[in-house]
């Protein structure tokens, strides 16, 4: 990534200005950079974990004011109009959304535009420099969470401790699962309880026949390509397998545990308006914070190097 500048187009009367201070480094950013799914668009500005300070209000724009400390995610319009979208789920608007940085100049500037009611307040309990990767990942895995978890002591299992995974943890503690983490890194145990988790298991060890059966709920953070008939054999009847991370290649689902034993496949993407300001506001009344380091934003390429060779723990922030 090279220094570039832009002139912007006049602001528009439902937009809002920010002055960026904080990024979080998002793995979607490196995949825009590199255009592995054929929807970016050059010159590229990325950055959609961004936090900042309201500079300058459209004069339709009522929800907010300059000196508002905002964050910024990942959605930045909608149709507005679909049945999804009433219900605040934009994430899956019939139309398709729009994202801060397809075919717009996103937070890694000095300033960034955006629709004022995709904005959403930072609550005063967390700090800019934390919240930052809440805006992408926080909601990714609050969003199926929040869907699925029904009850206190719901067993829930994540797969994988990275960017994602780590907040799925604090997050389903929180809202009173018992949580198990499957990891192949055995060394991440410790931090995994640290996180919160109840147990923890070396995927594909002789330990998951201890979870084998149990879990209503298994979160898959992960992009590697796994054994998707153990996942599912670790599922109980009426459990569900829900996939954030995408695998290389399509999976095979084993149809007969699937069908007798009522189990279920689903996909969860971000999150809408709906979820996302509650997100933001659990978050400050559990003191939910993602282990983060920070780096000054003229490291941007060093930062999205430590990312893809897996040694960031576990979310790089951008410091402007």
């Amino acid at each position: 990534m090279q220094i570039w500048q832009y002139e912007p187009k006049p602001l528009q009367n439902d937009e809002i200005e920010v002055k960026v201070t904080h990024n979080g480094l998002c793995h979607t950013d490196i995949h825009m950079r590199d255009n592995d799914w054929g929807v970016s668009k050059f010159p590229l500005v990325a950055g959609h974990e961004v936090v900042g300070i309201v500079t300058e209000v459209g004069a339709d724009v009522t929800n907010l004011k300059r000196g508002d400390r905002v964050g910024l995610g990942w959605i930045r319009n909608s149709c507005r109009n679909c049945y999804h979208c009433l219900q605040g789920e934009e994430n899956i608007c019939k139309q398709g959304f729009t994202g801060l940085i397809v075919g717009n100049h996103g937070g890694f500037a000095d300033k960034v535009r955006s629709k004022a009611d995709f904005a959403y307040k930072i609550p005063d309990a967390l700090d800019s420099a934390s919240v930052a990767p809440l805006l992408c990942a926080g909601i990714t895995v609050y969003t199926p969470l929040r869907t699925y978890i029904k009850y206190p002591g719901m067993k829930v299992g994540i797969v994988g401790i990275g960017g994602l995974g780590h907040l799925a943890i604090m997050f389903a503690r929180a809202m009173g699962a018992e949580v198990t983490v499957l990891s192949s890194h055995v060394d991440k145990a410790d931090e995994a309880k640290q996180f919160g988790a109840h147990h923890f298991y070396q995927w594909g060890s002789d330990a998951d026949q201890e979870v084998a059966g149990s879990l209503d709920l298994l979160l898959s953070t992960s992009s590697a390509e796994l054994d998707w008939d153990l996942a599912f054999s670790l599922l109980a009847n009426n459990g569900i397998l829900c996939f954030l991370g995408i695998p290389v290649s399509s999976i095979n689902v084993p149809l007969i545990p699937l069908i007798f034993g009522q189990k279920s496949v689903v996909g969860s993407v971000v999150g809408g308006r709906r979820y996302m300001q509650e997100m933001l506001d659990f978050a400050a009344i559990n003191q939910i914070k993602p282990q983060i380091e920070t780096m000054p934003l003229s490291r941007v390429n060093e930062a999205m190097d430590l990312v893809l060779a897996g040694k960031a723990r576990y979310r790089i922030v951008l410091v402007s």
